[in-house]
């Protein structure tokens, strides 16, 4: 079954790193992708630019509205993700316990509804 694990953090904080805090965060992100790799359960995955970087689209009104930015406002956010394929829930969670971005922010683990075989 495939999960998405979403990494929630604090831009901000992140952006004031150290260099050599950067270097640390980035070594210890690529062993996560490594071992996800050799355990043959990575499907996909992402960094993501700055919710600044966001433009948001929503119809009101009937018309579309084009917003630069994120939609919410909020102390974490969406940083990037791993789509990962393992057997059930559990393997997912665990999996996301050993991601680098469960000691800095959240992981939200969402199992993916696959519209292929949806009536």
């Amino acid at each position: 079954m495939h999960y998405l694990l979403m990494i929630y953090s604090n831009e901000a904080a992140m952006m004031n790193r150290t260099k050599p805090e950067q270097e640390q965060m980035i070594a210890a992100y690529t062993a996560y992708t490594e071992a996800l790799k050799k355990a043959g359960v990575l499907a996909g995955s992402n960094r993501l630019r700055p919710s600044t970087d966001a433009t948001t689209v929503r119809i009101a009104g009937g018309k579309s509205q084009v917003l630069d930015g994120p939609y919410a406002d909020t102390k974490e956010q969406l940083g990037g993700y791993y789509l990962i394929d393992v057997p059930d829930l559990d393997a997912a969670l665990s999996w996301a316990a050993r991601c680098p971005g469960a000691t800095h922010g959240i992981m939200e683990v969402r199992p993916i509804w696959n519209m292929t075989s949806y009536p």
